[in-house]
C-alpha cells in the first residue's frame, strides 16, 4: 500500500501514531512525504532518524524548513526565533544528516501518477518540466559548490518564470516556486509573502491550483506547506499539510491502486502563531 503523507515539521510522536494507525510495513508498504521534514516541532532529529531508518520504504520531498537547516549547516542562515533545528546542528553525526538531505528531491512523479511536490506548480510549468527544473536544483544541492548556491537562494525576485532565466535567478525562482509559493497573479507571477487562505488572497491573486490556463491542468498534484488552506481532497488535488505542528493533525492519503483513503491522527499544539 502506498499513502502520502504532509508536513512533519520535526513532529515524530505524530508520525509514529500515523505509521501505526495505518499499521505501515516497511516490507510492504511506502510512504512519501510531502517536505518540512523538520523544524518547529519537538523532535526534528528523532524524525530524520525515523525516516532514514525506513529506508526505501520512504521518500521524502525538501520544503523550505529543509533547504533552511541545509542553509544554516553551511553557515548562510542564523537560527531563527522558534527553529528547532539546533538538535542537529550540534548532533555528533550532524554531517551525515546533511549529507542525507542533500539526496532528497524537490519534485517526484509518483507511481500511481501523482506529481509531489512541497508547495505548489507554477502555470507556466507542465510535469514534464517541474520534473526537469527541479532536478537542476537537486543536482546543485549535491555538488561541490552548495555553499554558493545556498547564499544566493534566499529572496523574492524574479516573480515570475521565463524560460531565459540563468544562473542564481532561474535556481531561486524553482526553489521559491516549489518550496514557498501559494498565490499567483493572472500573469503568473508568484507571491511569496502571503500565507493565509484563499479567501485572504492579495488583490487581483488566486491560489496557483486555481490559475487560468495552468499546464499540469489534469494533471493529479499532491502537496503541503499551507496549513491555512487545510485538507483538499479531489481526485486531482490533494492538500495534505493539515497543520499538526499546530495543534491541528497530521493527514496521510493512501493512493495505490486508484484507492483513495484519508487517515488522520490528532496533533498536540507545540506551536502558537505569532
Amino acid at each position: 500500500m502506498r499513502y502520502l503523507i504532509g508536513d512533519l515539521q520535526g513532529c515524530c510522536s505524530a508520525l509514529e501514531r500515523l505509521l501505526q494507525r495505518i499499521d505501515f510495513s516497511a516490507s510492504r508498504d511506502h510512504v512519501a512525504i510531502l517536505g518540512d521534514l523538520v523544524n518547529r516541532g519537538p523532535e526534528s532529529l528523532a524524525t530524520l532518524r525515523r525516516l532514514r531508518g525506513l529506508g526505501a520504504s520512504a521518500s521524502c520531498l525538501l520544503g523550505n524548513h529543509d533547504l533552511s537547516l541545509l542553509a544554516s549547516a553551511h553557515g548562510v542562515r542564523r537560527l531563527a526565533r522558534g527553529d528547532t533545528i539546533g538538535e542537529i546542528l550540534d548532533a555528533p553525526d550532524r554531517e551525515a544528516w546533511i549529507e542525507w538531505l542533500r539526496e532528497r528531491r524537490l519534485a517526484i512523479a509518483h507511481p500511481d501518477g501523482w506529481l509531489l511536490v512541497h508547495a505548489g506548480v507554477p502555470p507556466q510549468w507542465d510535469a514534464a518540466m517541474t520534473l526537469a527544473l527541479a532536478g537542476e536544483v537537486e543536482a546543485r544541492l549535491r555538488s561541490d559548490d552548495l555553499a554558493d548556491f545556498l547564499a544566493e537562494m534566499y529572496g523574492n525576485e524574479p516573480p515570475l518564470w521565463n524560460d531565459a532565466l540563468t544562473g542564481h535567478a532561474r535556481l531561486r525562482f524553482i526553489v521559491n516556486a516549489l518550496t514557498r509559493m501559494r498565490f499567483v497573479a493572472p500573469d503568473g507571477s508568484i507571491d511569496l509573502k502571503a500565507s493565509g487562505p484563499p479567501d485572504a488572497a492579495p488583490p487581483g491573486y488566486v491560489p496557483w491550483f486555481a490559475a487560468h490556463g495552468r499546464k499540469t491542468h489534469g494533471v493529479p498534484i499532491a502537496f503541503g506547506h499551507w496549513s491555512a488552506l487545510g485538507l483538499i481532497d479531489r481526485p486531482d488535488l490533494l492538500a495534505l499539510d493539515t497543520g499538526c505542528v499546530w495543534g491541528g493533525r497530521l493527514t496521510a492519503a493512501r493512493v495505490d491502486g486508484g484507492r483513495r483513503e484519508i487517515i488522520q491522527v490528532e496533533c498536540e499544539q507545540v506551536r502558537k502563531p505569532g
